[in-house]
């Protein structure tokens, strides 16, 4: 076999291509291509240093492209990952939900269990456990533990009220 550089740069694109599996950010299969794209360089006879160039701007294109463009499209909508904490949850209205295992009431923000207190001047504030089903409204997280405040209740369906 002829190991020459292009046997070379497939077999970079290949092991890169490889370890995409384990992270799924399509950042390292965005360099496998290029690794790829590069190794075609290399079978024109381009010498490195002009490989090394061809290397550089295809990762510098298909990176970005990669990140900002077709990693969205494989993300569910209205999940904002790498968003939580950073306060564009506040005023959200949640659920809350126990914890199969340790009865811990909470909140799942962005598919994360946060356990919960509840914050207010009233007769309620400090509480960690509520009843599942419980609306509550966000406002902030103190280390894992997101602040709520008790949501007003929504009005019945059905419901009269009496006019004089």
């Amino acid at each position: 076999m002829d190991w020459n550089l292009a046997v070379i740069w497939l077999i970079i694109a290949l092991l890169l291509g490889l370890a995409e599996l384990t992270t799924g950010g399509l950042v390292l299969l965005a360099l496998a291509v290029a690794a790829a794209l590069t190794a075609g360089l290399a079978a024109l006879g381009l010498p490195l240093p002009w490989q090394l160039l061809g290397m550089g701007l295809f990762s510098g294109v298909l990176v970005p492209l990669a990140v900002m463009v077709i990693r969205p499209r494989f993300s569910p909508r209205g999940v904002a990952y790498g968003t939580t904490g950073t306060g564009v949850e506040k005023g959200r209205t949640y659920t809350t939900l126990q914890r199969d295992f340790d009865g811990a009431t909470g909140i799942t923000i962005n598919g994360d269990f946060y356990r919960l207190r509840v914050a207010g001047a009233d007769e309620s504030s400090g509480k960690t456990e509520l009843p599942a089903g419980t609306r509550v409204i966000f406002q902030a997280f103190d280390g894992t533990t997101a602040i709520v405040t008790l949501a007003s209740p929504a009005p019945v369906s059905g419901a009269t009220h009496d006019k004089e």
